[in-house]
Parts: structure tokens; sequence; C-alpha cells
């Protein structure tokens, strides 16, 4: 499977945590759009993406060892309704510039990193990461890592 892994970091989330804050909305709307900051993914990327049968994405906590997967039904470069967006970055929603529209997150395996492998280098996920500073990575999971 081809997606993307994402970086994140709880620098501005509230205590409970970025995936607590958007777990809140999936509970009470079904869904959430989960903002990326910067540039915004590819066309071409995010429609091989939506192409798998069950698409997802790769979040990465930043300087901790928390690995989700994020179930997509839709990506957009639109800001979506304020009411769809967790609460604590609606005054900077402007910065994102891709939205991810999850389903649900699930909890990755342990060890998820060294089962993907960055599309360009072909290098694993868990030694790239540590050598580089990119926001985001196209990845090639192992499908039996999904």
């Amino acid at each position: 499977m081809k997606t993307i892994a994402l970086r994140f970091s709880e620098n501005f989330s509230p205590e409970a945590g970025t995936i607590a804050a958007h777990q809140q909305l999936i509970e009470s709307l079904g869904y959430v759009w989960y903002g990326k900051l910067g540039t915004p993914i590819a066309t071409k990327v995010v429609e091989e993406i939506m192409q798998n049968e069950d698409p997802k994405i790769l979040l990465i906590n930043s300087g901790k060892q928390d690995r989700y997967w994020a179930n997509i039904i839709e990506v957009s470069r639109s800001l979506p309704p304020l009411n769809e967006i967790p609460e604590y970055y609606r005054d900077i929603s402007e910065k994102f510039k891709c939205w991810f529209k999850v389903k649900s997150f699930e909890d990755a395996p342990r060890g998820i990193m060294s089962q993907c492998f960055v599309a360009s280098s072909n290098s694993r996920l868990s030694e790239a990461s540590k050598h580089s500073m990119s926001p985001y990575f196209i990845i090639i999971v192992k499908e039996a890592s999904v």
C-alpha cells in the first residue's frame, strides 16, 4: 500500500493530546478533519492514497513512540467548516493547506516504522525519519502491517 506518513507534535494541542481532541469530534460527528501545516500533499499522491481499498495515513508523534493509522474518507485543500475541526486549532486554521477527513484512528503496531519504506529512496522510514526534517514522507507499507 502506498500512502504518507505525517509527523505531528503536541506543541499547541490541549492537555488530552492531538488524537484525543480529534477523537472527540469523531464521537459526535462521525468524522473529523485533520489538518497538515504548510505545503499541501501533491494531487497525484492524494489520488494514489484514495485508490487504496482502505485509505489511511500514518501519523507519527514527533519525539515520542506514539504512531496511529488515520482512516480517511476524503482529502481537501479547502478549509472545512470550523465546527468539524478541533477547537484548539480553529484560530490558526488558515495555516493548514491540506485536510484529511478522518473516520477513525487506530494505534499502529509497534515497529510500524521499520515496516514502511520511503518511496523515493527505499529506505526504512525508521531510519529516514531520523535524518530528515521533512514533515511527511511518501511511503510503501508492507500489507501485513496495516
